[in-house]
C-alpha cells in the first residue's frame, strides 16, 4: 500500500469545488425583504420581460431557512432593522446579500433619526444595485455579479464598523 500523491487529490478537490460553485450559481433561493417603492421594480424584474428565472433565480422563497440570498429592497428604519438581523441570522450558510436601491445601500434622501443609513452597519452585503429605483436591467447586473462571486466561492465583505470618533449630527 502506497502513499497518495496530493496532487491528484488537489486536481478531484479543484474539480469538485468548481462543480458546486456552478451549481449554486444557478440555483439561486432568494428571500425578498421588500420595505418600500424598490419593490415594484424588484416584481418588474421578475416578470417575464426581464425573466430573472433564466438566471437560476425566478423562484423566491418566503422562508429564511429556505434562501441563500437575501434581497433587502428599500428603506430600512432602526425600528425594522432588529427583525432584519433575525432573518438574516435564520437563514443556513453559505449566504449572500443584495442592497437593492439607494435607500437600503445608503439611506438615500433621508437624512433623519429612524433611517438606517445603509444596510451594511446591520448585516454584512455582497451586492450593491443603487438606483432610485434601480432599473430592471441594472438588477440583473448586479445578479450577474453576485453569480460571478457565488461561482467563485468569495466569502461575504465585512461588516462595516464605524470609527467612534464619528459623531452623529443631532436632529
Amino acid at each position: 500500500m502506497g502513499a497518495v500523491d496530493q496532487s491528484k487529490l488537489d486536481f478531484f478537490t479543484s474539480k469538485l469545488d468548481a462543480a458546486i460553485g456552478w451549481a449554486r450559481k444557478y440555483s439561486i433561493f432568494q428571500y425578498p425583504f421588500v420595505t418600500a417603492c424598490c419593490g415594484m421594480e424588484y416584481m418588474a424584474t421578475a416578470c417575464s420581460h426581464y425573466d430573472v428565472d433564466r438566471f437560476g433565480a425566478g423562484l423566491p422563497r418566503f422562508s429564511p431557512r429556505q434562501a441563500d440570498v437575501l434581497f433587502v429592497v428599500g428603506t430600512i428604519s432602526h425600528k425594522l432593522a432588529p427583525v432584519l438581523k433575525k432573518v438574516y441570522d435564520q437563514m443556513t450558510e453559505p449566504k449572500w446579500v443584495v442592497a437593492f436601491g439607494v435607500c437600503t445601500c445608503t439611506g438615500g434622501f433621508y437624512d433623519n433619526y429612524a433611517t438606517v443609513m445603509g444596510i451594511d452597519t446591520i448585516i454584512p452585503v455582497d451586492v450593491y444595485i443603487p438606483g432610485c429605483p434601480p432599473r430592471p436591467e441594472n438588477v440583473l447586473d448586479g445578479l450577474m455579479k453576485l453569480q460571478k462571486k457565488i461561482e467563485k466561492g468569495e466569502k461575504q465583505t465585512q461588516l462595516y464598523e464605524p470609527s467612534k470618533d464619528v459623531h452623529f449630527r443631532p436632529s
